[in-house]
């Protein structure tokens, strides 16, 4: 008999699943996924079927009241449904993992915050890459002085049709959270936000693709600087092509710079301090981690889950940690509405900076 029992929740047409938040627990041996809730009848049944669950449930809440889980994947993409499952889970006495983002605004971020702190009870979110074992690698090679101090961090979205607000809230939240992985909490950012090259206004307010909270701007530029003194940007620009480029960061040292392509999980090191990627003749060394895929950070994420269960530690990345990527995500705005000055964090402001822009309209 596993030693944890587990359920899924998800929507179908309405986020879904996610990227397989339901599934993952196939290959942990230590637990045992017995129920799935979906309130579409036809989608319930094939995340029943994929997850290889006995039982599912049209109503979530029953689903928690009848199974009594100790851990629950909250699936969904969608965050409008965050806060309210995530703090049924945690009020039902389950621990959490729950996809990325993990809310629209930082006041929803807080409240689960809130509830995780008064529970006692984990919550791990989705950001697979801080599970995957060549990113740990890396972060022990920084912290060995691999590539002497870190300086700088350069990242950048996929810049496709998301270019701009959607590409930095669906992607930059991973990039954000390896930032903070790296080199601990931002101090105070920057940023500028544009459409078609003017400063947004108002009316360029509008909801996403999937509900994941109000955007704008198809083009932004963020610039971070790190209590521990290293300074980070973030671009994102929107081209109407699907696939856009690979996205990822790249850590600037004083000796050399590692580049992670995050979308193949591959890590690279170049052996020199050239700050320019173009100059000729450098030394660019695979660092032959064999990298883990992405999707196997859902996994990961549950071992580790399950550890910080056991050890009464942090998750890889915690409730409060996915808070802090969203503060920078959102930090951005607050900057451009406040006329493009600094902002510091922790953001005192925990509305959404667009829905006050967009009161102004």
């Amino acid at each position: 008999m596993a030693d944890y029992k587990a359920c899924a929740i998800g929507r179908t047409g309405r986020g879904n699943f996610g990227h397989g938040l339901h599934t993952c627990y196939a290959d942990v041996d230590r637990v045992d996924l017995v129920a799935v809730s979906d309130d579409d009848e036809g989608g319930r049944e094939k995340a029943r079927v994929d997850a290889g669950a006995d039982r599912s449930y049209s109503d979530y809440r029953e689903m928690l009241e009848k199974e009594n889980p100790d851990i629950v994947s909250v699936c969904p993409r969608w965050v409008d449904c965050h806060e309210e499952m995530v703090v049924a889970c945690l009020e039902a006495g389950a621990h959490v993992y729950c996809e990325k983002p993990i809310a629209a605004d930082l006041a929803s971020a807080d409240r689960i915050c809130e509830v995780v702190e008064q529970t006692g009870l984990k919550v791990a979110v989705a950001h697979q890459a801080a599970y995957l074992p060549q990113i740990h690698r890396v972060k022990e090679m920084v912290d060995d002085g691999r590539i002497g101090d870190v300086l700088s961090i350069y990242s950048a979205g996929k810049s496709d049709h998301r270019g701009g607000g959607e590409d930095m809230m669906v992607l930059g939240t991973h990039l954000f959270n390896l930032m903070r992985y790296f080199v601990g909490d931002v101090a105070w950012m920057t940023a500028r936000v544009t459409q078609d090259g003017r400063d947004i206004a108002a009316g360029d307010v509008h909801e996403a693709n999937e509900p994941i909270g109000p955007i704008a701007g198809n083009r932004i530029h963020s610039f971070f600087a790190f209590e521990s003194g290293v300074t980070a940007t973030f671009e994102s620009r929107g081209r109407k092509i699907k696939d856009g480029r690979p996205y990822g960061l790249e850590l600037i040292g004083a000796d050399g710079r590692i580049a992670f392509n995050a979308s193949a999980n591959e890590a690279t090191i170049l052996e020199d301090d050239a700050l320019a990627p173009w100059t000729a003749g450098q030394n660019r060394v695979s660092l032959n981690l064999d990298p883990v895929p992405l999707m196997e950070g859902n996994r990961l994420a549950i071992c580790n889950l399950i550890d910080s269960i056991e050890t009464d530690s942090q998750p890889g990345s915690s409730a409060s940690d996915a808070r802090a990527a969203l503060e920078m995500i959102l930090g951005a705005y607050a900057s451009q509405v406040s006329g493009g000055g600094r902002v510091s964090f922790p953001l005192e402001d925990r509305v959404h900076p667009l829905e006050r822009l967009r009161g102004q309209g």
